[in-house]
């Protein structure tokens, strides 16, 4: 049975994904976003509708478009990974049934949101998930917008079950979280890092990989970071965590807790690529706010126009 990791890679980058003005689905943007991404070595995977894609906002026959679309433009290029999570059990088992008929090779399962469930509904929720499907199972730990965290017991149990093989941590304010992870899983369970901001505080803690939405404008870097780590170049890999952080801030400016419009913009400036704005009540990034994002990649000095 393969590992997480060795169908995920080190950098899993989720897709936003691209709306027309009038925030429908822009299927020839996704496209053309899934060939700009791949193209250009910036993943090693593609995760379709998770956060970064606003899965919440998106109705079931929407996702399944996405997925479907997203699958036809990798044409098998890169390991795909869909993001079936909902705030409930029933939904999600109905999405990752759908998403093992398409033939995903992964599907990503955020804990159950809005209804903060406890730990014993948490075990519930995703052994009905597992059971559902064979497919291999990423569960997506994020308490800032879900409201309920993944405790490192509830994940030794989860862990057992032979098609959970790894969780994506996103604790946040819990940043050695990934820890007690670890201690309570065997080393074939894969640890991947949610945060940009967090890659190499998170690698030290079995970490494999991160997933990066970051990664759709500096793939190149994160690719660059992760192998000077686990190459032992910890001097490199920090010199370039340095160098990304202020684009990292950058996402989140005034007070913005997600990160998904000011990326949007930039993703589109670019790329070129019309992602369009994030769907309501999300706002679009301001021209200041992108203007504020651009200049931290001129800085970086990233080749972002053309491929590695």
């Amino acid at each position: 049975m393969k590992q997480l990791q060795e169908i995920l890679g080190r950098v899993a980058v989720p897709l936003v994904t691209p709306f027309h003005a009038d925030e429908d689905v822009n299927l020839e943007a996704l496209e053309r976003l899934v060939d700009h991404v791949v193209c250009r070595g910036y993943c090693d995977s593609l995760i379709l509708t998770g956060t970064t894609g606003e899965f919440h906002a998106l109705t079931d026959e929407e996702r399944v478009r996405v997925w479907e679309t997203a699958q036809a433009a990798a044409a098998g290029r890169v390991p795909l990974a869909a993001g079936v999570g909902s705030a409930s059990t029933r939904s999600t088992v109905k999405l990752a049934k759908i998403a093992e008929r398409l033939g995903y090779d992964v599907i990503m399962v955020v804990l159950p949101y809005y209804s903060r469930p406890t730990q014993v509904g948490l075990l519930e929720h995703f052994r009905a998930v597992a059971a559902s499907v064979a497919l291999p199972i990423l569960i997506y730990n994020i308490p800032l917008f879900t409201g309920v965290n993944m405790d490192p017991e509830t994940l030794e149990s989860l862990a057992a079950i032979p098609n959970i093989r790894g969780i994506k941590e996103e604790a946040g304010i819990q940043p050695v979280q990934a820890t007690a992870y670890a201690l309570r899983t065997l080393p074939g369970f894969s640890i991947y890092c949610g945060d940009d901001t967090m890659v190499l505080q998170v690698l030290p803690q079995r970490g494999v990989g991160v997933v990066s939405g970051g990664s759709q404008v500096v793939g190149n870097w994160v690719k660059d970071m992760i192998s000077a780590y686990f190459r032992g170049d910890n001097a490199g890999a920090s010199e370039i965590y340095f160098r990304l952080a202020p684009f990292f801030a950058a996402l989140n400016q005034n007070g913005r807790i997600n990160p998904i419009p000011i990326l949007r913009g930039i993703i589109e400036k670019v790329s070129g690529i019309p992602i369009g704005p994030p769907r309501s009540p999300l706002v679009a990034a301001t021209a200041d706010e992108l203007a504020f994002a651009e200049a931290t990649l001129e800085r970086l000095g990233a080749a972002l126009a053309s491929p590695r």
